[in-house]
């Protein structure tokens, strides 16, 4: 292997790793749920590319980290701080706005929105980058501002994108279906990240640093494009029957109520409310990891150390196991019940954590953080994935969605505003003892997200009424016949 291009390198222990578990899941006890073979590979190319495009959002989002450590002396460590935080603070007030849109919309028009809106973004952040390192521009107010605005900018955007990909999914999968659908979308999270920290480092190590932002850009102009003729609401909107999913929204045939109501209705529900609370410390600790990790290696010059060369491979992987690990045994052994995957995946972040305070400044405290990756996207797959078509059923998902992902990126902000004051900063960054307080700030996350999850152990959605056995069809919808199930479908 060590003959092949770096990139093929690390991209073929992905491949390898997605056809073992397509053989794997593919072995798997089938659940009945009446679906066609048509239906189900209709499926397929609505949520494929719809993925796809949700995991190159996360390429034009994460790679900010990459192109602020390659811009040398222009941005420090705290400049990459402040600048994501006002990032991460739009995003998750976004969802407040883009929750209730998207219900409202549909989430095909607003992943096209998201796609669109982020590539803009990104060619003005990468213009401005060009106009200071190539002509030597100094912008009014500095380049830590202009950044942070149009990165700003772009997180309202990326903001549609989990809110659209949950809202389009939850009319097309059942209940019974949806934790191995959050294994799959751990994996789209996985993949955006192996785009935004490896493929965007080999575009830095080989063009301008620019390019990094342009990049990302063209990549989501061509998913725009796709999707536009692809995806769809609704089974029925491309001549497939819709189906009762069974979650919060089954039987619930009366009039949608106003935004203010659903707000107090879903901030009464005590299982959203832990779920907020989860997620919180879940968006704190899943940017500690993959935010510093990188910095930190690079500082105390571990940068050419396996985990440190391929972190995007190795989270990727990590995700990838993480996100499956949970799904399967959700809907297989809990009975699609999400809190237990979650709580046995925030006692591996514990344990994570305390191993990378005890081997900080060794190579363990890389394959600690590694680990910790694993847990935390099982987790938010489970919860920001999957809990919430759930709870908010498909008829509220938009508005579960940000409720719960504005949560996440409360503790994301949280998060940069911390280690932006209590990481090294100069020559004292060389030091790893002076690193410390990076694994010690996740210690008490990880307890209160442990704590939390426990909580939810047997929460499961609550149809409005009876539902209607699974395979029933809408009036004047053609019936199908009975066929298998699967994670392609």
């Amino acid at each position: 292997m060590s003959s092949l291009p770096p990139w093929l390198t690390q991209l073929l222990p992905i491949v390898i790793l997605l056809g073992a578990i397509g053989l794997v899941l593919s072995r798997l006890p089938r659940v009945e749920l009446g679906h066609t073979d048509a239906f189900r590979r209709r499926r397929f190319f609505n949520w494929f590319p719809l993925g796809l495009t949700y995991a190159f959002l996360y390429m034009g989002r994460y790679n900010l980290n990459v192109a602020t450590s390659a811009m040398g002396q222009q941005t420090s460590n705290a400049d990459f701080a402040t600048i994501f935080f006002w990032g991460t603070l739009t995003y998750g007030v976004a969802f407040l706005i883009n929750g209730p849109l998207t219900d409202k919309l549909g989430g095909r028009f607003t992943i096209l929105l998201s796609a669109a809106g982020s590539a803009a973004a990104n060619v003005a952040m990468g213009g401005v980058v060009y106009a200071v390192l190539k002509n030597g521009w100094a912008p009014p107010g500095g380049v830590v501002a202009w950044l942070a605005f149009l990165y700003s900018v772009n997180m309202y955007f990326q903001s549609f994108g989990a809110v659209s990909i949950v809202k389009v999914n939850a009319s097309w999968f059942h209940v019974r279906e949806r934790g191995q659908l959050g294994g799959v979308f751990g994996i789209l999270i996985s993949l955006g990240l192996y785009f935004a920290f490896d493929w965007c480092r080999f575009i830095a190590d080989a063009a301008p640093v620019w390019w990094v932002f342009f990049v990302p850009a063209g990549m989501l102009v061509a998913f725009l494009v796709l999707d536009s003729f692809v995806i769809r609401d609704t089974p029925s909107q491309t001549g497939h029957p819709d189906f009762d999913t069974q979650d919060a929204s089954s039987g619930d045939t009366g009039p949608a109520p106003s935004v203010p109501e659903l707000f107090k209705k879903l901030l009464s529900n005590r299982v959203i409310l832990i779920i907020l609370g989860v997620e919180f410390c879940s968006g704190f600790l899943r940017n500690a990891v993959m935010q510093w990790y990188p910095k930190y290696a690079k500082a105390v010059g571990e940068g050419g150390a396996f985990v440190a060369s391929n972190w995007g491979m190795l989270s990727c992987v990590a995700g990838i196991l993480g996100g499956m690990f949970a799904g399967v045994i959700s809907d297989r052994i809990f009975d699609s019940r999400r809190g237990p995957v979650s709580t046995v995946l925030y006692a591996g972040l514990l344990l994570g954590a305390i191993g990378a305070v005890f081997l900080i400044g060794t190579p363990g405290a890389g394959w600690a953080v590694v680990f910790m990756s694993l847990c935390v996207i099982g987790v938010h797959g489970m919860l920001s994935g999957t809990a919430t078509m759930d709870f908010g059923g498909k008829k509220n998902a938009g508005v579960v969605v940000g409720i719960i992902d504005g949560a996440v990126y409360a503790g994301t902000a949280i998060h940069a505003l911390v280690y932006g004051r209590i990481l090294p900063t100069g020559d004292a960054m060389k030091d790893p003892a002076n690193w410390s307080p990076w694994p010690l700030a996740m210690l008490p996350l990880a307890v209160v997200g442990l704590v939390l999850a426990s909580r939810v152990w047997n929460a499961k959605p609550q149809p409005k009424a009876a539902p209607l056995p699974v395979g029933d069809v809408v009036p004047g919808a053609v019936p199908g016949g009975s066929s298998r199930t699967g994670t392609n479908g």
